[in-house]
């Protein structure tokens, strides 16, 4: 019975590599360029449809550049308020001004600077509003 089976086996073989899938230089050469078209047309597509996209994007956006710019010549006139007195330029870092309730410059700073310690924060790094005395 392994016998028959060996032979059903070699008989298959055969006949499948006799019939075989075996293609000639030119059906191999047409199934060659027959894929390259199919990629060459797919990266075509793509590039148009990225092509259209962008010039809709494009287009959109000179739209909506042109409103603006006509709702601005069609706009009236508005004048600008006074422009309140501009405070005073920090130094880098700084974190503006202090208000301090009955506590000297001296303690002040040194407060600041216990509390920057202890947080562990570069001084410039934190911002104190207020230093009071409690009593």
């Amino acid at each position: 019975m392994i016998e028959d089976l060996t032979i059903a086996a070699e008989a298959l073989t055969e006949a499948t590599t006799e019939a075989g899938d075996k293609l000639s230089i030119g059906e191999a050469a047409g199934t060659a360029a027959f894929g390259y078209a199919v990629v060459f047309a797919g990266l075509v597509i793509l590039m148009i449809v990225l092509y259209c996209t962008g010039a809709y994007f494009k287009s959109k956006e000179a739209k909506e550049k042109a409103a603006v710019e006509a709702e601005k010549k069609t706009a009236p006139a508005v004048q600008a308020p006074a422009v309140p007195a501009a405070e005073p330029k920090l130094a880098p870092g700084s974190a503006g001004h202090v208000k301090l309730f009955d506590v000297p410059d001296k303690e002040a700073a040194m407060i600041m600077a216990i509390v920057a310690d202890k947080m562990q924060k570069p001084l410039n790094e934190l911002h104190f509003i207020s230093i009071k005395e409690v009593k």
